[in-house]
């Protein structure tokens, strides 16, 4: 690693597992001081022995995502980097999604990005600038069956980075949309081995693998990075090709 963020102050929330996880490893490796929020308490092991600041913070609830920014940029003296990956997936027949499951969905994928940004923004723009990371998903482009109010939040998280760069870069701030696509997070693994199924997966993408945590942890650093300094208000889709082929799945 080449230590490109070290001395910069960074949060990255749903950071106890998966994709959230792969990308606090990648921010302390190339120096960050990093905060993790993470609903479940048991995730602070994780964290911590990436090399992590542990936080246990639910993203829905708005007072409290906002108040745990505020503070962990107070202890670490600013913010410099927020990455926005905490999310849920759920997918069922649209018909059959009920009202609640689709206010969850906005509420932790779409709302606490807001939010987040709301809170972050200030702080960074007090320190001369910042850089955030709105995780999306391949979904916005190309999704399936069942994935209609999930697909939406993800859609809508590329739209408002871009809405975003525009609005926050003039305090120096720069904001981006990463969109993973199938990801060999630990519930994916499981799923290949238990059923059988890598050989399918790898199948699905242009260069016959699935993505790992850590590529997708490395390219959110590089975007916190100042050697990203020229991308403000993009869409990066990361996902092996996946979504590049019509009927690919």
């Amino acid at each position: 690693m080449s230590g490109r963020l070290t001395g910069k102050r960074v949060i990255v929330t749903g950071a106890g597992a998966g994709i959230g996880l792969g990308i606090l490893r990648a921010c302390v490796a190339e120096g960050a001081q990093v905060t993790g929020f993470e609903i479940r308490a048991e995730a602070r092991v994780a964290v911590e022995a990436a090399g992590g600041s542990f936080r246990q913070v639910d993203v829905a609830d708005a007072a409290k995502l906002q108040a745990a920014i505020a503070e962990v940029a107070q202890a670490a003296g600013g913010l410099d980097g927020l990455v926005n990956n905490a999310g849920i997936t759920i997918q069922k027949p649209l018909q059959e999604m009920t009202l609640q499951e689709m206010d969850l969905l906005w509420q932790v994928n779409q709302r606490s990005c807001l939010l987040a940004a709301q809170s972050a923004a200030p702080l960074m723009a007090a320190g001369g600038g910042g850089s955030i990371v709105n995780i999306a998903s391949n979904h916005a482009r190309a999704s399936d069956l069942g994935y209609e109010a999930y697909a939406g939040t993800k859609g809508a998280i590329v739209a408002m980075t871009r809405a975003m760069a525009w609005s926050l870069g003039r305090d120096g701030i720069r904001v981006n949309a990463l969109a993973p696509g199938l990801t060999m997070t630990e519930a994916v693994a499981g799923v290949a081995e238990r059923e059988g199924r890598q050989q399918e997966f790898n199948s699905w993408h242009a260069t016959g693998q699935v993505a790992s945590t850590e590529e997708i942890g490395r390219l959110a650093a590089f975007l916190l990075s100042p050697d990203s300094a020229a991308l403000t208000g993009a869409e990066i889709i990361a996902d092996h090709g996946m979504s590049a082929r019509l009927g690919a799945i």
